[in-house]
């Protein structure tokens, strides 16, 4: 049968919902990206291991909890006493609305450290999937380097969503330049249009393909909310208009698109013609625009097997 599985690497958030415009009471909810993409897989029907520092209150109690509800093996991730969970605090206003409220970090340098990667589960696998949310602090980018030794090692595909968030890190090139060193390294890349103009200091598409060629990378996707996708195989680009859809939430959908991406290479492996490209974008595609309407990266309830059935 061979290596099964997709590993997914990162930081687990909390995001504390506001019930009501009081902004008094919380609703405790799984976050960050690579948390919303492991959920992803482990729900179409993948092995999925989450790898992350964890700490042992209430809170950490909670996300390991939640994880495992969700099927998603933590075996691999690290506890130590110190570590306290990310919060994101999301208040509602008095039309209903929700925004983001503040971002709570008390333990910035808890994370994994390359030590506390083990190879094991990289044998076991067979999809390494990683973002940048991590990349701007120094200890958790050498523990992604380590994982990336480790996963060409054993073979496995490897998945980069470059994920932007500028934010979190010191400068602009800091994080131009951080990136572009590990799209080099990916076999799987998602990008979305903003992040492609800005790793490539272009402001046109074709601009921005064009230098992102430089780089070689077998398989580029880059979503561009309700237009709809591209992706890139070398020489062939194929773009895939996104389904019409209610959207009230557009929380995750870039992270449901890679979940189903990885399904799609996990499943069936790497496309070899234009037209397994295509599927595996439409597929992308419908389950990215699904994941938009409900409210919350994690909420929405979505008919799987109809859409594999529809779509693959």
């Amino acid at each position: 049968m061979g290596n099964q599985g997709v590993i997914s690497l990162g930081d687990a958030f909390v995001d504390y919902v506001s019930v009501d415009s009081t902004n008094t009471k919380f609703q405790p909810l799984l976050g960050g990206a690579t948390v919303n993409v492991a959920v992803g897989t482990s729900r179409l029907g993948i092995l999925t291991y989450y790898l992350c520092k964890l700490g042992k209150d209430e809170i950490s109690t909670f996300v390991e909890r939640e994880l495992t509800k969700e099927g998603i093996n933590t075996d691999f991730s690290v506890h130590t006493a110190s570590k306290k969970i990310c919060g994101v605090y999301v208040h509602t206003n008095e039309g209903g609305e929700r925004y983001f409220h503040s971002y709570i970090n008390e333990t910035p340098d808890e994370v994994l450290a390359a030590n506390d990667i083990k190879k094991e589960v990289f044998e076991h696998a067979k999809v390494f999937y990683f973002g940048s949310g991590t990349l701007f602090h120094e200890k958790a980018k050498e523990a992604t380097e380590t994982s990336l030794l480790y996963a060409k090692d054993c073979g496995n595909l490897i998945a980069f969503d470059t994920n932007i968030r500028l934010k979190r890190w010191e400068s602009e090139e800091q994080c131009r330049q951080t990136i572009i060193s590990f799209l080099k390294k990916a076999d799987l890349v998602k990008i979305a249009e903003d992040g492609l103009y800005f790793l490539t200091k272009t402001n046109s598409f074709e601009a921005g393909l064009e230098a992102l060629s430089v780089w070689k990378i077998p398989f580029l996707f880059v979503t561009m909310g309700a237009k709809g996708s591209y992706a890139v195989m070398n020489v062939n680009k194929v773009f895939s208009p996104a389904p019409k859809v209610e959207a009230v939430d557009t929380t995750g959908a870039g992270d449901a698109f890679m979940s189903a991406l990885l399904y799609c290479f996990h499943e069936k492996g790497k496309p070899t013609h234009r037209s397994q490209l295509i599927k595996y974008l439409q597929f992308a595609n419908h389950v990215g625009a699904a994941a938009t309407t409900m409210i919350g990266s994690l909420t929405a309830n979505l008919d799987f097997c109809e859409l594999k059935k529809q779509h693959l």
